[in-house]
């Protein structure tokens, strides 16, 4: 028989569990967790008025009679936030139920049973923490656990057969359901942008799908902590629910945070950087960051959407003219996003280092 391909996105170095380590009554945060020069949360900022991210109804950009306004919503969504929250969006409100719940359960479950999905060495998949690439590093204050989800060839049958079996089938229709409302967003964008949906649709069918759960515990002084440091996905597009409706998550909108209030049943979408490179920077991936608080832990399930690992991806050619020139280097997937696994988050640093350069 065949082995399954092998896929190697980078890994993170091991470091302690966060949610164990708040068991232990931690009064204040660690000095390798203090991230004494963050800006302050916005939830924070008293007396500043902040705008919302766009809302956009996907029933809308479905109906004739309502396409084109919706569309140009889209447009302006996508251009001038990358963020937006995605209603009306039919799927399943038990499966995302049922996919809340297992996440819940899995990070409920003991240490010693969380062990047996340890990130192995050199791999980003598992449970544990991305992004760690000396014992120096800051550490931000959460736990994941990332796995890839799509295609099925590339899963890694020491992860998966490990997980309960509702857990699994669960992921598994989660998971596809994802793909599709990925893959239909990434067509409607292509139309916004007045290109053939194939244009677009031809770099990321069979792409490449994962899903990074993640579990930010109550933090003792949580203005000096950060949980997940600002940056923006490596992915062409992110699909993102909170679990249990805790505000956290944050997006730099003109030189600001602004929180993001997550709507019951709705999507949070954003642009990723595979898609800034093939819109040749119409639309822009943006900075985001999760913060913590004192009282609730949160959880979220981001779902990454990206090209195929060997595809090579490039500025779109009905983007490009002598006008607006390319404004990317070409990129193999894989490669992209196993530098995003190897190295610190720092902000936009990935995306502008396959910027073309004027000579």
């Amino acid at each position: 028989m065949e082995s399954p391909p092998e896929l190697s996105l980078g890994g993170s170095l091991p470091v302690p569990s966060v949610q164990e380590m708040v068991k232990e009554s931690t009064d204040s945060v660690p000095l390798r967790y203090l991230h004494l020069d963050q800006e302050p949360p916005a939830s924070r900022l008293e007396g500043v008025s902040l705008p919302a991210i766009p809302v956009i109804d996907l029933q809308k950009l479905l109906r004739h009679e309502s396409m084109a306004d919706e569309l140009e919503r889209l447009n302006s969504a996508c251009k001038e936030w990358g963020f937006f929250q995605l209603i009306n969006h039919d799927i399943s409100s038990p499966l995302i139920e049922a996919m809340k719940c297992e996440v819940q359960r899995f990070f409920r479950l003991p240490l010693e049973e969380k062990k047996k999905f340890y990130q192995l060495p050199g791999d980003s998949q598992g449970y544990g923490q991305a992004f760690v690439s000396s014992e120096e590093q800051k550490l931000d204050w959460g736990d994941m656990f990332n796995l890839i989800t799509l295609p099925a060839n590339l899963r890694k049958p020491h992860l998966f057969e490990r997980l309960a079996p509702s857990f699994r089938e669960t992921m598994e229709a989660y998971g596809n359901e994802m793909q599709k409302l990925a893959l239909m967003l990434l067509g409607l964008m292509a139309r916004a942008l007045g290109l053939e949906a194939e244009e677009i649709s031809n770099l990321f069918v069979d792409g490449l799908q994962n899903m990074r759960m993640s579990y930010y515990p109550p933090c003792p002084q949580p203005e000096q902590a950060i949980g997940l440091s600002p940056h923006s996905d490596a992915s062409a597009i992110t699909l993102l629910v909170q679990v249990n409706q805790v505000q956290g998550l944050e997006v730099k909108k003109d030189g600001k945070w602004v929180a993001v209030e997550p709507l019951q049943d709705a999507f949070i979408v954003n642009i990723g950087d595979q898609l800034e490179i093939v819109t040749n920077g119409i639309y822009e991936s943006v900075l985001h960051r999760a913060t913590v608080n004192s009282e609730r832990e949160r959880l979220s399930i981001a779902t990454f959407y990206s090209g195929k690992s060997k595809v090579v991806i490039g500025p779109a050619a009905g983007l490009i003219s002598a006008e607006k020139p390319a404004v990317f280097k070409k990129v193999v997937v894989e490669e992209y996003i196993k530098r995003l696994y190897s190295e610190e988050l720092k902000g936009k640093a990935l995306v502008n280092s396959v910027k073309i350069t004027s000579p």
